[in-house]
């Protein structure tokens, strides 16, 4: 037996195991508790939905009922855990160790299975004229903390450094930096001044390079970088690879990671938001999800139309969605296409349903190669990469496929895949199949190793990763 076809009966096996174990795991506080077991189970259900109702009424109303509402948000699921914990104590810790047993071979079954082609890096000799903007309030002075100016000095950079106080056009400094004759273009901030300069990089077709001195830095981490270190990412000027990824425009504004429309972003509007930002979302969150304030959005995404969602993230490649623990990270940065995260709640009903229906009517998750957004007034609030912008409706979102060339060290984190998303229809299909006929044509080895060079191919050395992670040695 070759190595794929034992690849492939382990993954049969797991996926029949999963199936059984999640079944015992519903079983077994029916078995143990009878009918009270059942009763419990659908208890349990009903709590959930009031929960999620009375989050939604926590956030749509004011005053005494809002504070009663947030009272049964967090004392029914309270209540319902010291319940089952009572009555179904050992049947439940039995349960939940079979669930965790079902997720875990559910995920090693499908492990490798609609995996992306790996990205490629190329090997370029260092810049020899680097410039890098860099912005010292960023990160809580991540600039000044870890000596970054110093070190790309050394290193042969120049440095443009953003003074505070002083208002400051990121674009036109980028732009002056290479009709100066910059060959390599660095921003060292959040994700909104990384956009800004990355726009003008990729107008001029010159190197990107990224420094993780923002707070958050979602760009940073999708590239694999190391944002504990901003520092290690300087290491790219001698020692570094280059990869090709999108970049995202909403209108004329470019954005790396997200561009946001509907109640967040008019929240980030407001000028108290930054001194109050949990004062002022509970203001005004009441009018904009019932629709009495902000414009009444319709986005457009491929053949797909929302109508009056509250909210709608578009995004520079889609997100994950089928692992909790990996939301607001995403597993390529160069598929060409934009991801579209929309939210439509119409009441309590709705929101209940956002938490115990699999598949809720009210959340939509598709990508799309371009999405626009119309409002029913000429402008259009939104938070670009968490820069909070009034745009002309309507908005047209695009994605513009391999256009910015990003500089990353040779020797970095890199991206850790994400686990597949658990589909029980495909693992009920993968655990009933006999023959190796089914089994996924990626396991099997490909009769040719290499992929012969085109003799027009520049001369060029290209190392194939995965993702976007580090590349081998």
């Amino acid at each position: 037996m070759d190595w794929s076809r034992r690849g492939y009966h382990a993954q049969r096996w797991a996926a029949r195991g999963a199936l059984l174990a999640a079944a015992l795991a519903v079983a077994t506080p029916l078995v143990y508790g009878g009918l009270r077991g059942l009763a419990l189970l659908v208890l349990g259900a009903a709590g959930l939905g009031l929960s999620a109702a009375a989050v939604w009424w926590t956030l749509t109303l004011r005053g005494p009922l809002r504070w009663g509402a947030a009272l049964v948000a967090v004392c029914v699921p309270a209540a319902l855990l010291a319940l089952f914990a009572v009555t179904l104590f050992w049947a439940l810790l039995v349960s939940l160790a079979l669930w965790g047993l079902a997720v875990w071979s559910g995920r090693y079954a499908l492990r490798g299975t609609g995996g992306h082609a790996p990205a490629r890096e190329r090997r370029l000799p260092p810049p020899r004229k680097p410039v890098l903007i860099m912005n010292p309030r960023s990160g809580g002075g991540k600039v000044g903390r870890f000596r970054l100016r110093e070190k790309a000095e050394r290193l042969g950079a120049r440095v443009v450094l953003l003074e505070p106080g002083q208002q400051h056009d990121v674009t036109e400094l980028a732009r002056r930096a290479v009709a100066d004759g910059a060959d390599l273009l660095g921003a060292a901030g959040g994700d909104g001044t990384q956009a800004l300069v990355a726009a003008v990089a990729a107008e001029h077709d010159v190197p990107f390079l990224v420094i993780s001195a923002g707070t958050r830095n979602h760009f940073a981490l999708d590239l694999g970088l190391d944002r504990g270190n901003p520092a290690a990412c300087l290491d790219a000027l001698t020692d570094g690879v280059e990869l090709r990824v999108d970049l995202g425009f909403a209108g004329d504004q470019p954005f790396v990671n997200n561009a946001s429309f509907g109640a967040y972003a008019a929240i980030v509007q407001s000028p108290a938001y930054r001194d109050d930002k949990i004062g002022t979302s509970l203001e005004m969150l009441p009018d904009l999800l019932t629709g009495q304030q902000g414009p009444r959005l319709v986005a457009h995404a491929g053949d797909t139309t929302l109508t009056a969602p509250q909210a709608v993230l578009v995004s520079n490649n889609p997100y994950r969605t089928g692992d909790p623990f990996g939301l607001g990270r995403r597993e390529r940065l160069d598929s060409g296409t934009l991801g579209v995260l929309g939210v439509k709640v119409e009441g309590a009903i709705s929101a209940a349903a956002l938490l115990l229906n699999p598949d809720p009517a009210g959340l939509t998750v598709l990508a799309a190669p371009e999405v626009v957004v119309e409002a029913d007034r000429d402008e259009i609030e939104a938070g670009v990469d968490g820069e909070a912008m009034v745009l002309p409706a309507p908005v047209h979102c695009r994605v513009a496929p391999g256009a910015l060339r990003v500089r990353v060290p040779r020797k970095r984190p890199g991206v850790a895949p994400g686990p597949p998303r658990l589909d029980w229809r495909r693992l009920r299909k993968l655990a009933a199949t006999v023959g190796r006929t089914a089994a996924p044509t990626h396991l099997h080895w490909p009769r040719h190793r290499h992929r012969p060079r085109h003799p027009d191919s520049p001369d060029r050395q290209e190392t194939p990763t995965s993702g976007t992670g580090p590349s081998g040695t």
